[in-house]
């Protein structure tokens, strides 16, 4: 009977590892902290499960790498964590923080996209935003590879990048940050498309001319009203003589619309001296400049001029726009 006394010493001893394993595992799958201001948290493109443990411990998040990495391959984690940065916490579990890796839970950042920003405008706003470069960004815009990659018509994104209040995570490659944005016009292209084929208006010519509307005016109520002098005026074969598109050709334009400006046969964007449309965009357009280039005001103006005041005064003949410029441009210089 004398056995039964190492046997039991024995079992004593397992039971009381298997107590110690269980309390060491529970306290390192405990929260690090009870209460803890948010930080960002960075998983690189690539790094193993290992790298990204050390990486939690070191930064305070977990109370041992060896209990979070073992964790994650008991739940089938190790290969689902993703890259980017994230918003964690010390008071999170470690398995909620494993958890959101796996989800790519990123953090994003917002940034406003107003109607009517050319492409350029665009890549300061997201590179001031943090998101991108500036100059990848404008890369992808222009390289003319890129439209039908992305399912729109040209040789460059102009006219297709889509204003609106984004939030996107930093990281994202210039590509798939333009990506994002012309998901967005042809969310809105799709509703438009049946109409633009009524017209027989291609993509490109919608979207042209949609931005010279954009440009033109500030008063939304006036959008299908400036789109039906466009439609009237190409229509007739008149120049569209929109000053906007004009300074789009002009390059390092300084704010001051010269006569010579207006007579340049050389800028292919001079609307004063081509006939028709300009080669693309000039900027890019919303969704309510968009729908009134597909459903203008039925009016047979023929020409507009500001008022000063963001809205303009239209007119049906010369003689009626000759008295509008004499009421309410008399000061302006071209």
């Amino acid at each position: 009977m004398s056995w039964r006394g190492p046997l039991l010493a024995g079992l004593l001893a397992l039971v009381c590892l298997g107590v110690a394993a269980y309390a060491g595992a529970r306290w390192a799958l405990a929260p690090a902290a009870t209460d803890a201001p948010d930080v960002l948290f960075v998983v690189e493109p690539g790094q193993p499960l290992a790298a990204i443990a050390r990486n939690l411990e070191a930064a305070g998040l977990v109370r041992r790498a060896e209990g979070v990495e073992l964790l994650a391959r008991f739940r089938a984690l190790a290969s689902q964590l993703r890259s980017g940065e994230y918003r964690l916490n010390a008071a999170m579990p470690p398995g909620e923080i494993l958890a959101r890796i796996a989800r790519g839970q990123v953090e994003t950042y917002p940034v406003v996209l107003p109607e009517g920003l050319r492409a350029t405008e665009i890549g300061r706003r997201l590179e001031s935003a943090g998101l991108v470069d500036a100059s990848e960004f404008l890369a992808v815009v222009f390289d003319p590879a890129v439209p039908a990659e992305l399912g729109v018509e040209g040789e460059s994104l102009e006219g297709y990048l889509f204003p609106e209040t984004y939030r996107m995570p930093k990281g994202l490659p210039a590509k798939e940050v333009a990506r994002v944005l012309v998901d967005q016009f042809l969310e809105q292209w799709r509703k438009i498309a049946p109409l633009a084929a009524r017209h027989d208006y291609s993509m490109r010519d919608v979207v042209t001319l949609a931005s010279i509307v954009e440009k033109e005016t500030g008063a939304p109520e006036e959008r299908p009203l400036i789109a039906s002098v466009f439609h009237n005026r190409l229509d007739r074969n008149m120049r569209l003589e929109s000053d906007p598109t004009t300074i789009y050709g002009i390059p390092d334009f300084d704010g001051n619309l010269r006569r010579r400006d207006l007579e340049d046969g050389g800028n292919p964007y001079n609307t004063y001296r081509i006939q028709g449309l300009p080669p693309g965009p000039i900027a890019n357009p919303g969704a309510e400049a968009l729908r009134a280039v597909v459903e203008p005001a039925d009016s047979n103006y023929l020409y507009f001029v500001s008022k000063n005041d963001g809205t303009h005064t239209f007119s049906r003949t010369y003689s009626e726009h000759v008295n509008a410029v004499n009421r309410y441009q008399r000061s302006r210089v071209r």
